[in-house]
């Protein structure tokens, strides 16, 4: 079986998988048609995958939604097309050992939400999904954003729509600032120069005409890769509920946060100076390059 497996990919490539909150409706534009990607399939959907020759296995961000059409980015930027199917499984899993798994609706296949798709080759017409599995965590997330992205819409209708027409197909993003906070060994909790640090950004992006955030958590080598994958989640998501609950900063300028665990270090891990630097949380802001200096603010 072919695999195209999430890998360390730097913050340029996250930003390509982590689309806008401006774009979390994808699914209610007709006439959207993801760059570079054919997303038109003809012909009627099998309700019976039985016997179709296997495709390859898809892992990834779901990046757009048309319809029963998905398109998946990976972290490298390669985008893929898969059909969901009346005989797709889509399952959650989460719970101790992640081994609960709850049943869901494609409607739940929401922009934003890392899933891992097995699939089988549909003749010269394309991929269908026989399997979509998420984790409920991510599920989670990922309905946050798109809850807080319908509340704005009903609060800002105008202004919003507006600026939803010119970023739908937008996937490159400038990076006007970074800020790096950091942990001590195996922890996640923030020092009170940290939490000082992360509300600046947060005012620094609230300045920034069309800024979204995107928190990236890192850990050291230290310790197994399950446990620092885990780990660094945790600081990600720990960074985003501070900014979030302290900071003011809104769900829906909040790209999905990503765990790397000791990928894409800052400085070498064999002294513990430069473990230290790669104990961290990077909150870096970014502003859409077709939107960048429109004096619409989100």
């Amino acid at each position: 079986m072919k695999t195209f497996s999430n890998s360390a990919a730097a913050i340029a490539a996250i930003g390509l998988i982590a689309a806008p909150a401006t774009a979390q409706e994808l699914e209610a534009q007709s006439d959207y048609e993801a760059p570079n990607s054919e997303i038109t399939v003809t012909g009627t959907m099998p309700s019976d995958l039985t016997g179709m020759p296997e495709g390859p296995t898809v892992e990834g961000v779901i990046s757009a939604r048309k319809g029963d059409l998905m398109q998946v980015t990976m972290p490298d930027g390669t985008r893929t097309v898969v059909a969901i199917s009346p005989a797709t499984e889509i399952r959650s899993s989460g719970g101790f050992l992640g081994l609960d798994k709850d049943k869901l609706s494609s409607a739940e296949l929401l922009n934003g939400l890392p899933v891992e798709v097995d699939t089988v080759e549909w003749a010269e017409r394309g991929l269908i999904a026989t399997k979509v599995a998420l984790k409920t965590k991510d599920l989670k997330t990922a309905r946050m954003i798109h809850n807080g992205t319908d509340q704005r819409f009903t609060a800002n209708e105008a202004a919003t729509e507006a600026l939803r027409g010119r970023v739908a197909n937008i996937d490159e993003y400038n990076v006007k600032g970074t800020t790096n906070v950091y942990f001590d060994t195996a922890k996640y909790n923030l020092s009170a120069e940290s939490r000082a640090q992360l509300c600046q950004t947060a005012q620094q992006a609230e300045a920034t005409d069309n800024a979204l955030l995107l928190v990236v958590g890192y850990t050291d080598s230290t310790g197994d890769y399950e446990f620092n994958q885990e780990l660094s989640e945790k600081r990600a998501t720990r960074v985003v509920n501070f900014l979030q609950q302290e900071c003011g900063w809104k769900p829906y300028r909040m790209m999905v946060p990503t765990g790397m665990a000791e990928a894409d270090p800052a400085a070498d891990n064999t002294s513990e100076q430069g473990k230290a630097q790669n104990r961290r949380v990077a909150v870096n802001i970014l502003v859409s390059k077709s939107v960048d200096g429109m004096a619409t603010g989100l």
